[in-house]
């Protein structure tokens, strides 16, 4: 689902002009905020031009006319056939740098929001909604002063917690929430030829391909830029190298080509306690869900809380590794698994090891081999299969490594494999590995090994495992 707003030239109770330097706290200072200089964004011949325009539907994708009811029918983006000045992006994602969300929220606002005055246009941001930073960006565009649009994109299979959400956020802001929705006929045949639950079984990719990143890819089509709820800390492995501002890798804005849209991610830097400190101190409605343990919400299918030890994101399309566990909506922000080794499957880029303590043994290949035909062992072994690159085995390093140290004179070996890259298909074959982290116990007197059935990899947990086989 996703969140957008608008801004217009209409400014209401903006904020007054102070010195437009960014040396701001970093994120923790998320509740304060100065007003940043603005300055005149395009040169006077550009301002003063006279620039014809079209009505043009939100929905400006081709579709079939007898298939498609155009989304958020009401909305119009004005077609500009001069595009505005160039800018350099990157160097305004440096300058921003250390800049507030709130700072950089009320300068996204501001850059497309005078250019919209000028132009007799409206400018369309949109935020995608995954979790409780995103409703953090609406109340950051609230407190600009500035008005503001939301819309959603509405998938069919969200939960009802989200929907009151979404009424609630209407009444708390003010506003109507103004939804997007996927092609009937394409939900309709992949349902039909494939059932409810696909995705279970071949991925959640083509589901998300055509309930989300279509939906969306046709809004965007009609708006200049949009601003979404990405963190570094969200996926570690994948969303690391976010920028404040950016021009969006992968989808077109309304002139067309690449370079046609702008992406803006204010909270990239802040972590996720920070933002959570921050709705609590505005009393900003979330959804309900959050108390029962889920953090980052999808749709109800592939959505579930997490538990202990397990990262954020692993509440997620559960049943896939980590490297699959994003929808598309950001795959222009994921790191090239191949070049900088976050995400290693077949490379042999080198990656910093995890679980490196004393008490963990690291196992070979060969070393494992010895093991599963190994019907009388000495001790028994509980041994991890893992990618250093993983951020849901990272999650439960601290987990294993203090459990190795429980365990160390109790006659339990505890090992290690790591099993990506070339020893993943042996691992799948061999040792029942299905995602990251996989855990096995290797009894003392079988030669079958035993996985962990839990995704609880607490300490006590995991003890309790290890204490029941023993």
């Amino acid at each position: 689902m996703a969140l957008a707003f608008t801004s217009s030239s209409a400014i209401h109770g903006s904020l007054s002009s102070s010195s437009s330097s960014y040396e701001q706290p970093k994120v923790s200072q998320l509740g304060t905020f100065q007003p940043l200089d603005r300055p005149q964004l395009l040169s006077s011949t550009a301002l003063n031009s006279r620039r014809r325009s079209a009505v043009k539907p939100l929905n400006a994708e081709p579709k079939r006319n007898d298939s498609i009811v155009p989304s958020a029918a009401t909305i119009v983006a004005l077609e500009v056939r001069e595009k505005v000045e160039a800018e350099d992006f990157e160097k305004l994602a440096k300058e921003l740098q250390n800049a507030s969300p709130l700072e950089i929220m009320d300068k996204a606002l501001e850059k497309f929001g005078d250019d919209i005055a000028i132009a007799f246009r409206c400018s369309f941001f949109l935020i995608l909604l995954h979790g409780a930073e995103d409703v953090a960006l609406i109340e950051y565009a609230h407190l600009t002063g500035r008005p503001f649009r939301v819309f959603s994109l509405d998938t069919g299979r969200l939960n009802p917690e989200t929907y009151q959400l979404f009424d609630t956020v209407e009444k708390h802001y003010g506003i109507r929430i103004e939804y997007m929705f996927p092609d009937s006929v394409e939900v309709q045949a992949l349902v039909r030829s494939k059932g409810l639950f696909s995705f279970y079984e071949d991925g959640h990719q083509e589901c998300c391909r055509v309930r989300k990143v279509r939906p969306l890819r046709r809004a965007l089509k009609g708006l200049r830029a949009w601003i979404t709820g990405q963190r570094k800390d969200q996926s570690p492995g994948t969303r690391s190298e976010i920028p404040i501002v950016q021009v969006d890798p992968s989808f077109e804005g309304l002139d067309g080509g690449a370079g046609s849209l702008v992406k803006w991610n204010p909270v990239a830097n802040v972590d996720g306690k920070d933002i959570w400190n921050f709705l609590r101190a505005m009393n900003v409605p979330v959804n309900s869900l959050h108390s029962q343990g889920y953090v980052s919400i999808g749709c109800e299918p592939c959505t579930r809380p997490v538990l202990p030890g397990q990262h954020e994101r692993e509440g997620r399309w559960w049943w896939e590794d980590a490297k699959a566990k994003e929808c598309g909506l950001h795959k222009g922000n994921i790191k090239d698994e191949s070049v900088n080794g976050a995400a290693q499957t077949n490379s042999a880029a080198t990656v910093a090891d995890i679980f490196d303590t004393k008490d963990i043994v690291t196992l070979s290949k060969p070393g494992v081999e010895n093991l599963l035909k190994l019907e009388d062992r000495r001790e028994p072994w509980l041994v991890v299969l893992y990618a250093p690159w993983c951020q849901f085995c990272q999650a439960m390093e601290g987990s294993y490594v203090e459990l190795a140290e429980k365990l160390s004179d109790s006659g339990v070996k505890v090992g290690k494999f790591r099993a990506d890259g070339e020893q993943k298909a042996f691992a799948q074959q061999e040792m029942q590995l299905g995602s990251f982290p996989t855990i096995l116990f290797f009894p003392k007197h079988s030669s079958k090994a035993i996985k962990y059935p839990s995704e609880k990899r607490d300490v006590d947990s995991l003890l309790a495992f290890v204490n029941a086989l023993r």
